[in-house]
């Protein structure tokens, strides 16, 4: 029996196609999102307390590390939708080739990281 496969694979020296990398990112951005909205629900639970936490919610969210923390989360919320736009067309059976695959997630990205952009100078 023939033993070719790596016994000792080093992951950083695979490169990734930008389809792959589209994926695996979406994935991380809908983790981010579950996970943010403890804080989010938190928040709101908070603001809906009485005129004392409403106000307690408003002076934490003109802080840096709560601007910081929603630029994330929105950051987080429009990857993920632009990249499962880009599954549901593929899932109609457009974009599945090689090449318009990977034009397509890196159209996805670059979109991505210009809302990214766009959310920071809103929030600042």
């Amino acid at each position: 029996m023939k033993k070719e496969r790596p016994v000792n694979l080093d992951l950083s020296t695979i490169k990734f196609p930008a389809a792959a990398k589209a994926s695996i990112l979406h994935r991380i951005s809908g983790v981010v999102m579950l996970v943010s909205l403890v804080f989010l629900i938190w928040a709101f639970a908070v603001s809906l307390s009485g005129p004392e936490g409403f106000a307690q919610i408003e002076n934490l969210m003109t802080s840096f590390i709560a601007k910081f923390i929603g630029w994330g989360i929105l950051t987080a919320l429009g990857f993920h939708l632009i990249i499962g736009l880009r599954h549901l067309v593929m899932d109609m059976g457009y974009w599945e080739e090689l090449d318009s695959g990977r034009t397509s997630a890196v159209i996805s990205i670059v979109l991505s990281i210009l809302l990214s952009v766009l959310v920071g100078v809103w929030l600042w």
